[in-house]
């Protein structure tokens, strides 16, 4: 596969995943009773929003006219977000907290995954920054998680 291929391949996936993450944090912030956590989660949807339209726009620099814009559809790996809604529905901060860690998991081990692959420099670094930021995420949604079910 050629690194212009690989490239947008990687940042496929990534979009998807960040889309989940959007959405995902989407419905948990309004789902919570906690102000904070609905100013975190609203916080966190944004960053994955945005993140996800930097890929993008590197997408089209490499030629692509139609980067990829949505969730993903398949694969429970990319659906890690999936539980949201029972969570959501049972109002349960802990509960919503345990999904999004969950979601984030998965979202911590694609840009892993992506960070192993053969890319050129600027969009290397691009998928650096932002695992440095989706990783502290997930690590501040565990730690929100734990002190949750132990208050």
């Amino acid at each position: 596969m050629s690194q212009t291929k690989e490239s947008l391949s990687t940042i496929n996936r990534l979009v998807e995943t960040l889309k989940d993450g959007q959405e995902g944090f989407r419905e948990a912030s309004g789902a919570v009773q906690d102000h904070q956590l609905k100013s975190l989660f609203s916080e966190y949807s944004l960053q994955r929003s945005k993140f996800a339209g930097e890929l993008q726009n590197y997408a089209i620099t490499l030629g692509e006219s139609d980067p990829e814009n949505t969730s993903s559809t398949a694969g429970a790996l990319h659906r890690a977000w999936i539980n949201i809604k029972s969570a959501v529905s049972s109002r349960d901060d802990h509960a919503i907290l345990s999904e999004c860690e969950r979601g984030e998991d998965s979202a911590v081990a694609e840009y892993k995954k992506a960070m192993e692959g053969n890319l050129p420099s600027p969009l290397a670094d691009i998928i650096s920054r932002q695992y440095t930021d989706v990783k502290a995420a997930h690590d501040r949604v565990r730690s929100l998680r734990d002190a949750a079910k132990n208050p």
